[in-house]
C-alpha cells in the first residue's frame, strides 16, 4: 500500500463536493414530486440519487481505497445508469405514458443485465488503481460494450429533448427563461459525458470535474425553468419543460 495515495490531488475530492450537492438537488426535486406526482419528476429523483450514488463511490474511492466491490459498484451507477435515470425522465415528461411504458420495458431489463455482468465480471487487480476507479479492470471487456448503447439512448433523450425545448422556447417571448434553463440542463448533461469519455482514456479527473460542474447546470437549469409556472402553448399544443412538471 506505499504510495497509492501519492498521486493525489485536490480534484480527486471533487467527487465528495459533488455528492453533498446531489443529496441537496435530490431533496429538491423529490420533495416536488411528493407535492405534484408525477412518473417524469419520479424518474428525474432516481437519476440525481444514482448521480449522487456514483459520485458517492468515486469520494469513498479517494479517502479509503479502491476494491474490486467498490469499482464495480462505481461502474454500475456511473457508466451503466448514468444518465439513464434522467432521460427516462425526460421520455414521461415529453411522450405520452404508453411510449414511455414500453421504452421502459425495453430498456430497463436491459440495464439490469447490464449491471449483473459487471457484478459477475472476474477482475484484473493488476489493472485496478489504488485511488481512482476504472473499467480497465473488469476481464470481461465486452461488458463495456453495452455501455454506448445506454449512453446513446440518454443522449437522445436527455440532451436531445432538452437542447429541443430550448430551440422552441427561444422563439416564444414567455419562454426565455425555460430556454435559458434547456441550454443549461444541455450543457450539464453533456460535460459528464465529455469527462466520462476522457476516463475511458485514463483521465478519471476530467469525469470528476465533468461531473461537479454538471450537476450543478442541471440544477441552475432546472430552478430557471421553474421560474414559469405556466406551460407554454403554440399553434395549440403545449410545450412541456421542466417548467410544467
Amino acid at each position: 500500500m506505499e504510495n497509492v495515495f501519492s498521486g493525489l490531488h485536490i480534484v480527486h475530492y471533487l467527487p465528495i463536493l459533488t455528492t453533498v450537492f446531489s443529496a441537496f438537488f435530490l431533496a429538491n426535486i423529490f420533495g416536488r414530486y411528493l407535492q405534484r406526482g408525477g412518473n417524469h419528476l419520479l424518474w428525474w429523483s432516481i437519476g440525481v440519487f444514482t448521480y449522487g450514488v456514483g459520485t458517492f463511490f468515486e469520494s469513498v474511492i479517494t479517502l479509503f481505497g479502491n476494491t474490486p466491490m467498490l469499482n464495480k459498484s462505481w461502474y454500475v451507477a456511473g457508466a451503466i445508469l448514468g444518465g439513464y435515470p434522467l432521460a427516462q425522465g425526460s421520455v414521461y415528461l415529453h411522450l405520452k405514458n404508453r411510449k414511455a411504458n414500453i421504452l421502459s420495458a425495453i430498456t430497463v431489463p436491459f440495464i439490469i443485465f447490464a449491471s449483473i455482468c459487471v457484478f459477475l465480471s472476474p477482475v484484473n487487480e493488476s489493472l485496478l488503481e489504488g485511488f481512482r476507479p476504472s473499467g480497465a479492470s473488469l476481464e470481461w471487456q465486452w461488458v463495456r460494450l453495452l455501455t454506448p448503447f445506454i449512453n446513446g439512448y440518454s443522449a437522445i433523450f436527455l440532451i436531445g429533448s432538452a437542447a429541443l425545448s430550448a430551440y422552441k422556447f427561444f422563439k416564444l417571448p414567455e419562454g426565455k427563461n425555460r430556454a435559458v434553463g434547456n441550454i443549461l440542463i444541455t450543457i450539464g448533461a453533456i460535460l459528464p459525458g465529455v469527462g466520462g469519455g476522457m476516463a475511458k482514456a485514463g483521465m478519471v479527473e476530467a469525469l470528476y470535474v465533468g461531473e461537479f460542474v454538471g450537476i450543478i447546470l442541471i440544477f441552475l437549469g432546472y430552478r430557471f425553468c421553474l421560474r414559469d409556472s405556466a406551460p407554454v402553448r403554440t399553434e395549440g399544443n403545449e410545450i412541456r419543460s421542466a417548467a410544467t412538471a
